[in-house]
């Protein structure tokens, strides 16, 4: 009987125990640390839907099944989440709907302010249905890093390469693969998708379409034609397709050289930067050294994902405002300009962290002191911050909050999104 006691005893103790482990692998983002990307789930979809000032919107992911019935899926934008189209940094609102993604993402930090639904922390392994497959819904709804297809590719040293065209009136379809960009090792699976008149094609400082590539003899007007593996960027979009086809891509943008995709970047990357400086830098508050009558020392990290240029308007000794913010980087108490109630200060030094920096991370702290700390200037809160020669704006009302750093005043709330 001792011994039958023993044994049952033991059994329960290895169940605990495994369902310790389970447990303690359930891997959250904390508050005032970036996540290591290797935790992400990975996955792939179409944006069909944004809510720019919320940070968050849709994406159809792409799973085993028929795409056209997966049903769109939130995700929200980490504070310190990274955007990425045509290899630069972009907002939201920059990516057009139907542009297809590639998600790096996390369990909600905080399940009871999340921005969206919450779900299961299994979620990724539920089966639709026969038609959809698993995967289509994960619970990692909180996005790392969020990049379209050229973007994705140039940071994995990938290229598409064009096997053949096939064309009519205008239209038609390009079978090709993904392969590494110093050369593949030919068992790259060959895919089709299909293009149209609409396709934009990026030679240097040109902008083409079908009919131009018809007209000077690149491709035929009518039949195939073999590519020979020609090594392009491609942006990718969801389509309806025809002929019981359920998931075939369509290609949106052709880049045929350096040059053009050079270009693509430099022009979104000019179109990013007007926009951080009219809503600031966002960053988080590390430490904050409180001094006599609400004077305070604060060190804060920058948020990565900018250019270097933006980063190198923080100097020592100039002037920041410093302003409370939402998770979705939404400014607090913007009902008169968020330079309202803006803690201002000189900047007293500023640091550059050595060695490997987290995604997420600019690797970038400064150091400000103020003589009227407000009450979002704590360590782990998000703030958005302005140094001096950055425009001072008034902000949309959807980008900012009524009342302090409610996170309930948001426009239009969670319900918009369906109940799981």
């Amino acid at each position: 009987m001792t011994r039958f006691l023993f044994v049952l005893g033991s059994s329960f103790l290895v169940l605990y125990l495994c369902a310790a482990h389970a447990v303690e692998e359930v891997f959250r983002p904390q508050a005032g640390k970036f996540p290591p990307p290797e935790k992400a789930l990975s996955y792939r979809g179409e944006l069909v839907f944004v809510d720019h000032p919320n940070r968050r919107g849709s994406i159809r992911v792409q799973a085993s099944g028929m795409f056209f019935r997966n049903d769109p899926h939130p995700f929200a934008m980490l504070p310190y989440g990274i955007v990425r189209y045509h290899g630069a940094p972009a907002d939201l609102r920059d990516i057009p709907l139907g542009t297809v993604l590639h998600v790096r993402a996390f369990l909600p930090p905080d399940p009871k302010i999340s921005a969206v639904p919450v779900l299961p922390v299994n979620n990724k392994e539920k089966d639709a249905d026969h038609n959809r497959g698993a995967g289509i819904a994960p619970a990692e709804n909180h996005v790392l890093l969020l990049e379209d297809e050229p973007s994705h590719y140039q940071r994995e040293g990938l290229v598409w390469k064009l096997k053949e065209v096939d064309l009519k009136n205008n239209e038609g379809m390009i079978a090709a693969s993904c392969e590494a960009k110093a050369g593949g090792d030919g068992k790259a699976t060959e895919e089709k998708l299909t293009f149209d008149a609409a396709t934009c094609i990026w030679r240097g400082r040109e902008r083409l379409g079908i009919a131009d590539l018809i007209a000077e003899g690149t491709w035929p007007a009518s039949g195939r034609k073999s590519l020979d593996g020609q090594a392009v960027l491609l942006g990718i979009t969801g389509r309806p397709t025809p002929d019981g086809i359920f998931t075939r891509f369509h290609i949106s943008d052709i880049w045929l050289d350096e040059m053009a995709t050079q270009r693509a970047a430099q022009i979104q990357t000019e179109l990013h930067k007007t926009f951080i400086r009219s809503r600031w830098m966002p960053a988080w508050v590390d430490a904050v050294e409180y001094g006599k009558f609400g004077r305070a020392t604060v060190t804060a990290t920058l948020f990565g994902g900018m250019d270097a240029a933006l980063y190198a308007d923080f100097q020592k000794n100039g002037q920041v405002l410093v302003n409370a913010s939402e998770n979705t980087l939404k400014h607090a108490g913007g009902q008169y300009g968020p330079a309202h109630m803006a803690s201002k200060g000189p900047i007293l030094d500023v640091i550059k962290a050595p060695g490997d920096i987290p995604l997420g991370s600019s690797g970038i702290q400064i150091r400000f002191e103020t003589d009227l700390v407000i009450e979002g200037i704590r360590p782990t809160r998000v703030v958005r911050i302005r140094p001096e020669g950055w425009p001072e704006v008034q902000v949309p009302r959807e980008e900012y909050l009524g009342d302090g750093s409610n996170a309930e005043d948001r426009f239009p709330t969670p319900a918009i999104f369906p109940k799981y």
